[in-house]
């Protein structure tokens, strides 16, 4: 495999985020609770981030800073949220913008699975021109095709996703076809599951360029 392939680390804590740019990654994935799936961490926590690695990058010359793309989720369980869970979304995201964030990585479903664009378009127009991610809520939609076309009109950059499987090895052929399907219009970001003895396999299939992976 002679392509580049970008790694983005999904990280827990401030330290994780350290530790994961000591490594080289090219890109990171801010949550707190990683044992309910990656919730929203608190700007504390960015901060503390920004500030460590600020200080990494001044006293190291070869030190590349990563992008910081941070979750927001308020709460485990489904991707259907009340109003409020919803203003909470919004007051999060605004606070984390305020500190520098490089990117936010969410999803909302109405309660048939389908995408929510009217929520995730609000939330598209508040944080332009910064990047947006759609977790894996993708992979609960009962119609994935239908929901790529919504997230590639609304304006996502990426996907994360599995495959709609319990690992992105598992749901690699729906990787694949996801890869297909997009035609270059919108990122493809397998994750899960993913190890070092499966992960030339995995990309060599579905010929994605990145890959997420946790600490």
């Amino acid at each position: 495999m002679n392509k580049k392939i970008s790694v983005e680390i999904c990280c827990g804590s401030a330290d994780d985020v350290v530790q994961a740019a000591l490594a080289g990654a090219s890109r990171v994935e801010l949550n707190s609770a990683m044992l309910l799936g990656g919730l929203t961490p608190s700007v504390g926590t960015l901060i503390a981030v920004q500030d460590e690695l600020q200080l990494w990058h001044d006293s190291e010359k070869n030190f590349n800073l990563p992008e910081i793309f941070t979750m927001i989720r308020p709460r485990e369980g489904g991707f259907c949220y009340s109003d409020l869970e919803f203003k909470s979304m919004l007051e999060d995201i605004e606070k984390l913008i305020e500190h520098g964030t490089d990117g936010i990585v969410f999803g909302i479903l109405h309660a048939d699975g389908s995408v929510d664009q009217r929520r995730c378009l609000k939330i598209l127009r508040m944080i332009d021109p910064l990047p947006a991610v759609f977790h894996r809520a993708i992979d609960t939609v009962p119609d994935w095709r239908g929901s790529m076309d919504s997230l590639i009109d609304l304006g996502f950059k990426r996907i994360l996703t599995s495959g709609q499987a319990k690992s992105a090895f598992e749901g690699r052929e729906t990787i694949r076809q996801m890869r297909e399907h997009a035609r270059g219009r919108i990122e493809i970001l397998p994750a899960g599951g993913i190890r070092p003895d499966n992960v030339i396999e995995l990309l060599a299939y579905t010929a994605c360029d990145q890959i997420h992976l946790s600490m």
